[in-house]
This record gives C-alpha cells, sequence and structure tokens, in this order.
C-alpha cells in the first residue's frame, strides 16, 4: 500500500472528485500515514470543538469522527457505495434502496450494515461540513430531494449498532451513541468549519467551492 506523501493532496479536497476513475485511481494513494499534517490537524480541530467548547468527553466518539474526516478527504472513501452494476452511487436516497436486504440484488444483511455504516458517515461529514451543498439546484432532480440528511444519518447508525452480535458487539455501542447525538455531532462539525475557514484552509475551501457549484 502506498501512503500520501509530501505534496501529494488528497483528491476530494482539491475538488477533483468529478474527474475520470481512471485519473483517481492513478493519482490517489491508498491510505495516509499515522503523522501526515492533515490527520493531526483534524485530530487536534475535533479535540478543541468537542473536548474544550461543547465539553464532550466521549473519545471514541471524537476520534472516530476524526479518523471519518481523514477518510473523506479520499474520493474514493466518500463515493465508495456502488451498486450490482458497479455504478457509483452519490444520492443518499439510492444508497438507502442500496442498503434495503429485500431491494438490493446482494440481499445481504453485513451488505445492509455496511450501507448504513456509509449513510450514517456521509450525511454527517456532509451537513456538519458542507451544509451549503444540500441547497444546490441540482438536487431538486434527483432521489436525494426528498430525503432528510440528518434523520437519514440518525437511522442510519441506529441500524448498524443493532449488529450487535460477534464481530460487530464490540463497537456496537459507539453507533448507539452516534445516533443519539447526531445533532451534536452536526453541531461540532458545524463549528470546526468556522475555524477550518479562518485557518483560510485550501483543502476546505476547495471542496467547498466544488460541492456548491
Amino acid at each position: 500500500m502506498h501512503e500520501v506523501c509530501p505534496g501529494q493532496e488528497p483528491l476530494v479536497w482539491l475538488g477533483l472528485e468529478n474527474h475520470s476513475e481512471e485519473v483517481q485511481r492513478k493519482a490517489m494513494p491508498a491510505t495516509m500515514r499515522p503523522d501526515h499534517p492533515l490527520r493531526k490537524l483534524f485530530r487536534e480541530l475535533v479535540s478543541d470543538t468537542f473536548v474544550r467548547e461543547l465539553r464532550s468527553h466521549d473519545t471514541e466518539m471524537t476520534g472516530y469522527i476524526s479518523e471519518l474526516l481523514t477518510e473523506f478527504t479520499f474520493a474514493d472513501r466518500l463515493y465508495r457505495v456502488r451498486d450490482a452494476s458497479g455504478r457509483r452511487l452519490n444520492d443518499v436516497g439510492e444508497m438507502l434502496i442500496e442498503s434495503n436486504p429485500l431491494l438490493s440484488t446482494s440481499g445481504s444483511f453485513d451488505r445492509e450494515r455496511d450501507v448504513r455504516k456509509h449513510i450514517g458517515d456521509y450525511t454527517l461529514f456532509l451537513t456538519g461540513l458542507f451544509p451549503e451543498s444540500l441547497r444546490r439546484p441540482q438536487r431538486s432532480l434527483r432521489l436525494d430531494y426528498w430525503i432528510d440528511y440528518v434523520k437519514a444519518g440518525k437511522e442510519s447508525y441506529e441500524v448498524v449498532s443493532k449488529f450487535d452480535q460477534f464481530e460487530y458487539r464490540r463497537v456496537a455501542p459507539l453507533f448507539r451513541r452516534l445516533s443519539d447525538n447526531f445533532e451534536l455531532c452536526v453541531y461540532g462539525l458545524n463549528r470546526l468549519r468556522d475555524q477550518l475557514r479562518k485557518l483560510e484552509d485550501r483543502y476546505y475551501q476547495q471542496v467547498e467551492r466544488t460541492l456548491i457549484e
């Protein structure tokens, strides 16, 4: 696996998620090294916002949010859900259909959990950092127009929390707390967004412009 090297920028934060998948595969590293400055920045901002400002001392939840921000700097992580034909799903409405074992061709409960987890992550990310993107005129032409992102995110994390047996048992309580505290997490990311803007962080500015256009 290749790591992000100095000078290599995560694609989605540079507004390149609309490039062809071939371009993304060639340019995108597979992971980010533990000491990467962007990972450190997210840890510090999440800690400052949730622990110091909001007095939330759930270190497991804040650690999850920090890693989520790091993961979603890569376009293939942000848009990783695909249907049976391999088509990338960008709409939460389509993801909800894909997650339903009765509607999806996979018919797998593990698939349901995986897609529901992504819906929770995806909706938290967008409502927290880029709420303006949810008001794009293009949404009115898609299934997403009828989706309440906060409700979909809360419900999806709740569904994930109900997978509480075997290998999922240890993490199930975390997703219950993410569901119960979804609005708080959104607000915390709203506050974190303000900090990024004050820092004039170019990663944030690039992706914000791309998402709201």
